[in-house]
Protein backbone atom coordinates (compact mmCIF):
# COMPACT_ATOMS: atom_id res chain seq x y z
CA UNK A 1 0.00 0.00 0.00
CA UNK A 2 0.82 3.50 -0.17
CA UNK A 3 3.05 5.12 2.69
CA UNK A 4 5.08 1.84 3.16
CA UNK A 5 8.25 3.38 2.66
CA UNK A 6 7.02 6.05 4.79
CA UNK A 7 6.10 4.33 7.30
CA UNK A 8 9.04 2.17 7.79
CA UNK A 9 10.97 5.28 7.92
CA UNK A 10 9.11 7.21 10.10
CA UNK A 11 9.19 4.28 12.71
CA UNK A 12 12.78 4.01 12.77
CA UNK A 13 13.24 7.73 13.34
CA UNK A 14 10.62 7.11 16.60
CA UNK A 15 12.01 3.68 17.83
CA UNK A 16 15.42 6.20 18.63
CA UNK A 17 12.94 8.47 20.22
CA UNK A 18 11.65 6.14 22.55
CA UNK A 19 14.50 4.56 23.88
CA UNK A 20 15.76 7.76 25.35
CA UNK A 21 14.66 8.41 28.93
CA UNK A 22 15.20 12.22 27.93
CA UNK A 23 14.58 13.98 25.13
CA UNK A 24 16.82 17.45 24.15
CA UNK A 25 16.48 20.10 21.98
CA UNK A 26 18.53 18.54 19.80
CA UNK A 27 17.12 14.78 19.66
CA UNK A 28 14.14 16.60 18.45
CA UNK A 29 16.14 18.31 16.08
CA UNK A 30 17.49 15.45 14.75
CA UNK A 31 14.60 13.24 14.41
CA UNK A 32 12.18 16.34 12.18
CA UNK A 33 15.46 16.62 10.13
CA UNK A 34 15.09 12.53 9.54
CA UNK A 35 11.04 13.41 9.01
CA UNK A 36 11.26 15.76 6.68
CA UNK A 37 13.69 13.77 4.28
CA UNK A 38 11.14 10.71 4.71
CA UNK A 39 8.44 13.49 3.67
CA UNK A 40 10.46 14.60 0.44
CA UNK A 41 11.04 10.83 -0.41
CA UNK A 42 7.06 9.77 0.04
CA UNK A 43 6.94 13.00 -2.61
CA UNK A 44 5.06 15.36 -0.10
CA UNK A 45 4.91 19.19 -1.75
CA UNK A 46 8.14 21.20 -0.10
CA UNK A 47 6.39 24.01 1.26
CA UNK A 48 3.90 21.48 2.54
CA UNK A 49 7.07 19.82 4.71
CA UNK A 50 8.54 22.93 5.73
CA UNK A 51 5.17 24.42 7.10
CA UNK A 52 4.55 20.81 8.94
CA UNK A 53 7.89 20.33 10.37
CA UNK A 54 7.82 23.97 11.89
CA UNK A 55 4.74 23.19 13.82
CA UNK A 56 5.90 19.88 15.33
CA UNK A 57 8.93 21.37 16.75
CA UNK A 58 7.38 24.23 17.73
CA UNK A 59 5.35 21.70 19.85
CA UNK A 60 7.96 19.23 20.29
CA UNK A 61 10.56 21.70 22.05
CA UNK A 62 8.07 22.54 24.49
CA UNK A 63 8.78 21.79 28.69
CA UNK A 64 5.94 19.82 28.30
CA UNK A 65 7.26 17.13 26.32
CA UNK A 66 10.97 17.63 28.07
CA UNK A 67 9.67 17.11 31.68
CA UNK A 68 7.47 14.36 30.05
CA UNK A 69 7.77 10.43 31.57
CA UNK A 70 7.64 9.11 27.86
CA UNK A 71 9.25 12.02 25.63
CA UNK A 72 9.38 10.19 22.87
CA UNK A 73 5.78 8.84 23.09
CA UNK A 74 4.32 12.92 23.32
CA UNK A 75 6.69 13.45 20.19
CA UNK A 76 4.90 10.29 18.51
CA UNK A 77 1.87 12.06 19.46
CA UNK A 78 2.19 15.32 18.24
CA UNK A 79 3.38 13.66 15.06
CA UNK A 80 0.44 11.68 14.53
CA UNK A 81 -2.00 15.20 15.72
CA UNK A 82 -0.08 17.15 13.14
CA UNK A 83 -0.55 14.90 10.62
CA UNK A 84 -4.01 14.26 11.12
CA UNK A 85 -4.25 18.02 10.89
CA UNK A 86 -2.68 17.98 7.14
CA UNK A 87 -4.85 15.68 5.69
CA UNK A 88 -8.01 17.81 7.10
CA UNK A 89 -8.50 16.92 10.61
CA UNK A 90 -11.84 15.00 10.82
CA UNK A 91 -13.73 13.16 8.08
CA UNK A 92 -15.53 15.44 5.56
CA UNK A 93 -18.45 14.09 4.61
CA UNK A 94 -20.71 14.30 1.56
CA UNK A 95 -22.68 16.98 1.23
CA UNK A 96 -26.90 16.96 1.19
CA UNK A 97 -29.28 18.59 -0.28
CA UNK A 98 -32.37 20.43 1.50
CA UNK A 99 -34.63 18.67 -0.94
CA UNK A 100 -33.14 15.46 -3.09
CA UNK A 101 -31.57 15.19 -5.15
CA UNK A 102 -28.42 15.68 -4.13
CA UNK A 103 -26.01 16.71 -6.91
CA UNK A 104 -22.57 15.54 -7.87
CA UNK A 105 -20.43 16.20 -10.46
CA UNK A 106 -17.66 14.07 -10.86
CA UNK A 107 -14.18 15.34 -12.58
CA UNK A 108 -10.82 14.64 -13.50
CA UNK A 109 -8.65 13.88 -16.46
CA UNK A 110 -8.81 11.50 -18.78
CA UNK A 111 -7.45 7.88 -17.11
CA UNK A 112 -7.86 9.25 -13.41
CA UNK A 113 -10.64 6.44 -12.92
CA UNK A 114 -13.60 8.55 -13.03
CA UNK A 115 -16.02 6.27 -14.62
CA UNK A 116 -15.04 3.28 -12.12
CA UNK A 117 -14.59 5.69 -9.03
CA UNK A 118 -18.75 6.86 -10.15
CA UNK A 119 -19.98 3.25 -9.50
CA UNK A 120 -18.25 2.59 -6.46
CA UNK A 121 -19.55 5.89 -4.85
CA UNK A 122 -22.73 4.94 -6.27
CA UNK A 123 -22.13 1.49 -4.67
CA UNK A 124 -21.59 2.69 -1.44
CA UNK A 125 -24.28 5.21 -1.05
CA UNK A 126 -26.75 1.77 -1.96
CA UNK A 127 -25.26 0.23 1.31
CA UNK A 128 -26.84 3.41 3.10
CA UNK A 129 -30.06 3.03 1.29
CA UNK A 130 -30.01 5.63 -0.88
CA UNK A 131 -31.15 5.12 -4.36
CA UNK A 132 -28.44 6.80 -6.71
CA UNK A 133 -28.78 7.49 -10.81
CA UNK A 134 -25.52 7.23 -12.32
CA UNK A 135 -25.29 9.58 -15.57
CA UNK A 136 -23.16 9.02 -18.60
CA UNK A 137 -22.26 12.55 -19.66
CA UNK A 138 -19.15 11.83 -21.34
CA UNK A 139 -19.92 11.28 -25.08
CA UNK A 140 -16.18 11.76 -26.30
CA UNK A 141 -14.80 8.75 -24.98
CA UNK A 142 -15.10 5.18 -26.66
CA UNK A 143 -17.24 2.58 -24.53
CA UNK A 144 -17.01 5.33 -21.74
CA UNK A 145 -21.09 4.98 -21.94
CA UNK A 146 -20.97 1.11 -21.79
CA UNK A 147 -18.75 1.21 -19.51
CA UNK A 148 -21.13 3.07 -16.93
CA UNK A 149 -24.02 0.71 -18.17
CA UNK A 150 -22.20 -2.16 -17.41
CA UNK A 151 -21.25 -0.68 -13.61
CA UNK A 152 -24.51 0.02 -12.98
CA UNK A 153 -25.64 -3.49 -14.28
CA UNK A 154 -23.38 -4.99 -11.87
CA UNK A 155 -24.38 -2.83 -8.50
CA UNK A 156 -28.12 -2.78 -9.61
CA UNK A 157 -28.40 0.75 -10.10
CA UNK A 158 -30.00 2.80 -13.03
CA UNK A 159 -27.89 4.72 -15.41
CA UNK A 160 -29.14 7.33 -17.62
CA UNK A 161 -27.74 8.02 -20.98
CA UNK A 162 -29.21 9.51 -23.65
CA UNK A 163 -26.07 8.29 -26.38
CA UNK A 164 -23.16 10.12 -27.65
CA UNK A 165 -25.29 12.82 -29.94
CA UNK A 166 -26.60 14.94 -27.04
CA UNK A 167 -24.37 17.53 -25.56
CA UNK A 168 -23.43 17.05 -21.71
CA UNK A 169 -25.16 19.95 -20.72
CA UNK A 170 -28.88 18.87 -22.08
CA UNK A 171 -27.72 14.77 -20.46
CA UNK A 172 -27.21 16.64 -16.94
CA UNK A 173 -30.55 18.94 -17.02
CA UNK A 174 -32.49 15.79 -18.13
CA UNK A 175 -30.89 13.16 -15.74
CA UNK A 176 -31.77 15.54 -13.17
CA UNK A 177 -35.42 15.61 -13.93
CA UNK A 178 -35.37 12.17 -14.37
CA UNK A 179 -34.18 11.42 -10.89
CA UNK A 180 -36.79 13.80 -9.26
CA UNK A 181 -39.20 12.04 -11.47
CA UNK A 182 -38.41 8.75 -10.20
CA UNK A 183 -37.20 8.65 -7.03
CA UNK A 184 -33.35 8.72 -7.00
CA UNK A 185 -31.95 10.59 -4.16
CA UNK A 186 -28.45 11.24 -5.36
CA UNK A 187 -27.56 12.02 -9.01
CA UNK A 188 -24.11 10.95 -10.05
CA UNK A 189 -22.67 12.74 -12.99
CA UNK A 190 -20.00 11.21 -14.94
CA UNK A 191 -18.13 14.00 -17.04
CA UNK A 192 -16.10 13.96 -19.74
CA UNK A 193 -12.09 14.20 -19.14
CA UNK A 194 -9.48 15.26 -21.30
CA UNK A 195 -5.41 14.24 -21.37
CA UNK A 196 -4.31 17.58 -19.82
CA UNK A 197 -6.94 20.60 -19.04
CA UNK A 198 -8.16 22.39 -21.62
CA UNK A 199 -10.33 25.58 -22.16
CA UNK A 200 -13.11 23.41 -24.15
CA UNK A 201 -13.13 20.95 -21.24
CA UNK A 202 -13.17 23.61 -18.41
CA UNK A 203 -16.19 25.60 -20.30
CA UNK A 204 -18.19 22.11 -20.47
CA UNK A 205 -17.74 21.32 -16.74
CA UNK A 206 -18.58 25.67 -16.06
CA UNK A 207 -21.56 25.11 -18.55
CA UNK A 208 -23.17 21.60 -16.61
CA UNK A 209 -22.14 23.40 -13.23
CA UNK A 210 -24.15 26.31 -14.29
CA UNK A 211 -27.21 24.30 -15.12
CA UNK A 212 -27.27 21.62 -12.20
CA UNK A 213 -25.89 23.63 -9.43
CA UNK A 214 -24.40 20.32 -7.88
CA UNK A 215 -24.09 20.31 -4.23
CA UNK A 216 -20.68 18.31 -4.36
CA UNK A 217 -17.98 18.73 -6.97
CA UNK A 218 -15.69 16.38 -6.87
CA UNK A 219 -11.95 15.88 -8.12
CA UNK A 220 -10.80 12.24 -8.83
CA UNK A 221 -7.03 12.06 -9.29
CA UNK A 222 -4.69 9.07 -9.08
CA UNK A 223 -2.70 9.16 -6.32
CA UNK A 224 0.05 7.31 -8.51
CA UNK A 225 0.59 10.40 -10.28
CA UNK A 226 2.34 12.02 -6.81
CA UNK A 227 2.75 15.59 -7.13
CA UNK A 228 1.23 16.03 -10.37
CA UNK A 229 -2.39 14.98 -8.50
CA UNK A 230 -2.20 18.05 -6.32
CA UNK A 231 -0.90 20.20 -9.36
CA UNK A 232 -4.03 19.01 -11.07
CA UNK A 233 -6.46 19.79 -7.88
CA UNK A 234 -4.88 23.18 -7.62
CA UNK A 235 -5.46 24.02 -11.03
CA UNK A 236 -9.10 22.39 -11.22
CA UNK A 237 -10.60 24.16 -7.85
CA UNK A 238 -9.38 27.15 -9.28
CA UNK A 239 -11.77 27.28 -11.87
CA UNK A 240 -14.78 25.45 -10.93
CA UNK A 241 -14.46 25.43 -6.99
CA UNK A 242 -13.96 22.44 -6.23
CA UNK A 243 -16.04 20.80 -2.83
CA UNK A 244 -13.71 17.58 -2.43
CA UNK A 245 -11.34 15.11 -4.06
CA UNK A 246 -11.37 11.38 -4.49
CA UNK A 247 -8.18 9.51 -4.19
CA UNK A 248 -8.08 6.45 -6.58
CA UNK A 249 -5.25 3.74 -6.77
CA UNK A 250 -3.69 4.69 -3.27
CA UNK A 251 -3.38 0.69 -2.93
CA UNK A 252 -0.33 0.71 -5.59
CA UNK A 253 2.90 1.35 -4.89
CA UNK A 254 2.92 4.76 -4.79
CA UNK A 255 4.61 7.24 -2.39
CA UNK A 256 1.29 8.84 -1.15
CA UNK A 257 2.92 12.04 -1.13
CA UNK A 258 -1.40 13.37 -2.58
CA UNK A 259 -2.88 12.64 0.17
CA UNK A 260 -0.45 14.37 2.43
CA UNK A 261 -0.17 17.69 0.29
CA UNK A 262 -4.00 18.06 -1.38
CA UNK A 263 -5.66 19.46 1.26
CA UNK A 264 -3.13 22.06 2.12
CA UNK A 265 -2.40 23.01 -0.92
CA UNK A 266 -5.85 23.52 -2.35
CA UNK A 267 -7.76 23.40 0.79
CA UNK A 268 -9.93 21.15 -0.95
CA UNK A 269 -10.51 17.71 1.86
CA UNK A 270 -10.22 14.91 0.92
CA UNK A 271 -13.61 12.86 1.08
CA UNK A 272 -12.87 9.13 -0.22
CA UNK A 273 -10.06 6.84 -1.39
CA UNK A 274 -10.07 3.82 -3.29
CA UNK A 275 -8.11 1.29 -1.74
CA UNK A 276 -8.89 -1.25 -4.91
CA UNK A 277 -10.17 -2.38 -7.70
CA UNK A 278 -13.49 -3.66 -6.46
CA UNK A 279 -16.82 -1.99 -6.84
CA UNK A 280 -16.81 -2.14 -2.99
CA UNK A 281 -12.88 -0.82 -2.69
CA UNK A 282 -14.33 2.79 -2.16
CA UNK A 283 -14.10 4.34 1.72
CA UNK A 284 -14.69 7.28 3.30
CA UNK A 285 -11.63 9.21 4.15
CA UNK A 286 -10.61 9.37 7.52
CA UNK A 287 -7.52 11.75 8.32
CA UNK A 288 -7.10 10.18 11.92
CA UNK A 289 -7.25 6.80 11.08
CA UNK A 290 -5.14 7.16 7.47
CA UNK A 291 -2.38 9.04 9.88
CA UNK A 292 -2.73 6.33 12.29
CA UNK A 293 -1.72 3.51 9.64
CA UNK A 294 0.85 6.16 8.26
CA UNK A 295 2.55 5.95 11.56
CA UNK A 296 2.30 2.11 11.78
CA UNK A 297 -0.73 1.87 14.35
CA UNK A 298 -3.12 0.58 12.19
CA UNK A 299 -6.90 1.13 11.40
CA UNK A 300 -9.21 -1.22 13.40
CA UNK A 301 -11.88 1.12 13.64
CA UNK A 302 -12.24 0.99 9.48
CA UNK A 303 -11.53 -3.19 10.00
CA UNK A 304 -14.29 -3.34 12.91
CA UNK A 305 -16.90 -1.01 10.11
CA UNK A 306 -15.90 -3.27 7.25
CA UNK A 307 -16.50 -6.40 9.26
CA UNK A 308 -19.99 -5.35 10.71
CA UNK A 309 -20.65 -4.43 7.32
CA UNK A 310 -19.78 -7.24 5.29
CA UNK A 311 -20.01 -10.34 8.05
CA UNK A 312 -23.09 -12.14 8.93
CA UNK A 313 -23.50 -11.47 12.69
CA UNK A 314 -25.49 -15.09 12.51
CA UNK A 315 -23.25 -17.10 11.10
CA UNK A 316 -20.07 -15.70 13.16
CA UNK A 317 -21.67 -16.58 16.25
CA UNK A 318 -22.58 -20.40 15.03
CA UNK A 319 -18.88 -20.16 13.86
CA UNK A 320 -17.85 -19.13 17.45
CA UNK A 321 -19.99 -22.08 18.96
CA UNK A 322 -18.41 -24.34 16.74
CA UNK A 323 -14.79 -23.20 17.54
CA UNK A 324 -15.14 -23.77 21.31
CA UNK A 325 -17.45 -27.20 20.57
CA UNK A 326 -14.41 -28.64 18.45
CA UNK A 327 -17.01 -29.04 15.99
CA UNK A 328 -15.04 -26.59 13.33
CA UNK A 329 -14.86 -28.77 10.23
CA UNK A 330 -13.47 -28.22 6.18
CA UNK A 331 -17.02 -27.49 5.32
CA UNK A 332 -16.80 -24.67 8.28
CA UNK A 333 -13.27 -23.20 6.72
CA UNK A 334 -14.63 -23.41 3.31
CA UNK A 335 -17.59 -20.71 4.80
CA UNK A 336 -15.14 -18.85 6.87
CA UNK A 337 -12.66 -18.18 4.05
CA UNK A 338 -15.08 -17.00 2.45
CA UNK A 339 -16.31 -14.72 4.86
CA UNK A 340 -13.10 -13.09 5.50
CA UNK A 341 -12.29 -13.14 1.35
CA UNK A 342 -15.49 -10.51 1.77
CA UNK A 343 -13.51 -7.81 3.91
CA UNK A 344 -11.19 -7.45 0.93
CA UNK A 345 -7.28 -8.73 0.05
CA UNK A 346 -5.84 -10.12 3.10
CA UNK A 347 -2.74 -8.20 2.88
CA UNK A 348 -5.29 -5.51 3.55
CA UNK A 349 -6.86 -6.64 6.36
CA UNK A 350 -3.10 -7.12 8.05
CA UNK A 351 -2.11 -3.61 7.40
CA UNK A 352 -5.28 -2.43 9.45
CA UNK A 353 -4.20 -4.19 12.93
CA UNK A 354 -1.25 -2.23 15.10
CA UNK A 355 2.45 -3.28 14.19
CA UNK A 356 1.58 -6.06 11.77
CA UNK A 357 3.82 -4.04 9.51
CA UNK A 358 6.93 -5.10 11.10
CA UNK A 359 5.94 -9.21 11.54
CA UNK A 360 8.22 -11.04 9.57
CA UNK A 361 7.31 -12.75 6.88
CA UNK A 362 4.33 -10.19 6.41
CA UNK A 363 5.91 -6.99 4.39
CA UNK A 364 6.08 -8.62 1.25
CA UNK A 365 3.14 -10.94 1.58
CA UNK A 366 0.88 -11.04 -1.12
CA UNK A 367 -2.34 -13.03 -1.36
CA UNK A 368 -2.84 -15.38 -4.75
CA UNK A 369 -6.22 -15.80 -5.80
CA UNK A 370 -5.47 -18.41 -7.44
CA UNK A 371 -3.97 -20.31 -4.83
CA UNK A 372 -7.26 -19.54 -2.25
CA UNK A 373 -8.91 -21.36 -5.22
CA UNK A 374 -6.85 -24.55 -4.55
CA UNK A 375 -7.86 -24.53 -1.20
CA UNK A 376 -10.94 -24.41 -2.22
CA UNK A 377 -10.12 -27.16 -4.94
CA UNK A 378 -9.05 -29.50 -2.53
CA UNK A 379 -11.52 -29.29 0.09
CA UNK A 380 -14.23 -29.48 -2.45
CA UNK A 381 -12.86 -33.01 -3.25
CA UNK A 382 -13.15 -34.40 -0.09
CA UNK A 383 -16.28 -36.62 0.88
CA UNK A 384 -18.72 -35.42 3.26
CA UNK A 385 -17.02 -37.63 5.79
CA UNK A 386 -13.62 -36.26 4.97
CA UNK A 387 -14.49 -32.74 5.75
CA UNK A 388 -16.04 -33.95 9.25
CA UNK A 389 -13.34 -36.26 9.98
CA UNK A 390 -10.02 -35.30 9.05
CA UNK A 391 -8.03 -37.39 10.72
CA UNK A 392 -9.62 -40.66 8.03
CA UNK A 393 -7.35 -39.06 5.11
CA UNK A 394 -4.98 -41.71 4.67
CA UNK A 395 -2.50 -42.09 1.48
CA UNK A 396 -4.69 -43.02 -0.88
CA UNK A 397 -7.23 -40.68 -0.16
CA UNK A 398 -5.11 -37.89 -0.15
CA UNK A 399 -4.46 -39.06 -3.50
CA UNK A 400 -7.49 -39.03 -4.85
CA UNK A 401 -8.37 -35.71 -3.35
CA UNK A 402 -5.17 -34.47 -5.43
CA UNK A 403 -5.93 -36.33 -9.03
CA UNK A 404 -9.52 -34.69 -8.44
CA UNK A 405 -8.44 -31.01 -7.66
CA UNK A 406 -5.94 -30.70 -10.22
CA UNK A 407 -3.12 -30.55 -7.40
CA UNK A 408 -0.49 -32.17 -5.72
CA UNK A 409 -0.01 -34.84 -3.15
CA UNK A 410 2.16 -32.48 -1.27
CA UNK A 411 -0.37 -29.61 -1.39
CA UNK A 412 -3.13 -31.94 -0.05
CA UNK A 413 -0.98 -33.01 2.47
CA UNK A 414 0.25 -29.45 3.33
CA UNK A 415 -3.41 -28.24 4.09
CA UNK A 416 -4.47 -30.92 6.01
CA UNK A 417 -1.30 -30.15 8.44
CA UNK A 418 -1.94 -26.69 8.45
CA UNK A 419 -5.65 -27.39 9.18
CA UNK A 420 -5.48 -26.65 12.97
CA UNK A 421 -3.41 -23.35 12.51
CA UNK A 422 -6.04 -22.11 9.92
CA UNK A 423 -8.48 -23.12 12.44
CA UNK A 424 -6.47 -21.22 15.44
CA UNK A 425 -6.54 -17.88 13.21
CA UNK A 426 -10.12 -18.05 12.14
CA UNK A 427 -11.02 -18.48 15.75
CA UNK A 428 -9.24 -14.99 16.47
CA UNK A 429 -11.12 -13.42 13.00
CA UNK A 430 -14.52 -14.72 14.37
CA UNK A 431 -14.09 -12.52 17.44
CA UNK A 432 -13.22 -9.74 15.41
CA UNK A 433 -16.22 -10.40 13.41
CA UNK A 434 -18.30 -10.68 15.86
CA UNK A 435 -20.89 -8.63 16.53
CA UNK A 436 -19.55 -6.86 19.22
CA UNK A 437 -15.94 -5.62 17.39
CA UNK A 438 -12.86 -7.10 18.66
CA UNK A 439 -12.39 -8.77 21.68
CA UNK A 440 -8.75 -9.49 21.35
CA UNK A 441 -5.66 -8.89 18.93
CA UNK A 442 -4.55 -11.89 16.52
CA UNK A 443 -2.34 -13.22 19.25
CA UNK A 444 -0.22 -16.11 17.31
CA UNK A 445 -0.77 -14.60 13.79
CA UNK A 446 3.24 -14.43 13.74
CA UNK A 447 3.74 -18.00 14.24
CA UNK A 448 0.75 -19.03 11.94
CA UNK A 449 1.56 -16.73 9.30
CA UNK A 450 5.33 -16.08 9.43
CA UNK A 451 7.92 -18.54 8.26
CA UNK A 452 7.15 -21.68 6.80
CA UNK A 453 3.50 -20.35 5.81
CA UNK A 454 3.50 -20.62 2.57
CA UNK A 455 0.47 -22.36 1.71
CA UNK A 456 -2.37 -21.31 1.03
CA UNK A 457 -1.01 -17.62 0.99
CA UNK A 458 2.06 -18.14 -1.11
Amino acid sequence: MAFEGLTSRLQDVFSKLRGKGKVSEEDVNEAMREVRLALLEADVNFKVVKDFIAKVKERAVGQEVMKSFTPGMVVVDIVNKELTELMGGTQSKLAKAAKPPTVIMMVGLQGAGKTTTSGKLARLLQKSNHKPLLVAADIYRPAAIKQLQVLGEQIKAPVFAMGDQVSPVEIARSALQHAKENGNDYVIIDTAGRLHIDEALMEELKQIHETVKPDEVLLVVDAMTGQDAVNVAKSFHEQLELTGVVLTKLDGDTRGGAALSVKAVTGCPIKFAALGEKIDSLEPFHPERMASRILGMGDMLSLIEKAQQTIDADKAAEMERKMRNAEFTFDDFLEQMEQVRKLGPLDQILEMLPGMNKVKGLKDMKVDERQLGRVEAIVRSMTKEEKRKPEILNYSRRRRIAAGSGTSIADVNRLIKQFDDMRKMMKQFSSMMGPKGPKGGLKGLKGIMGKGFKFPFG
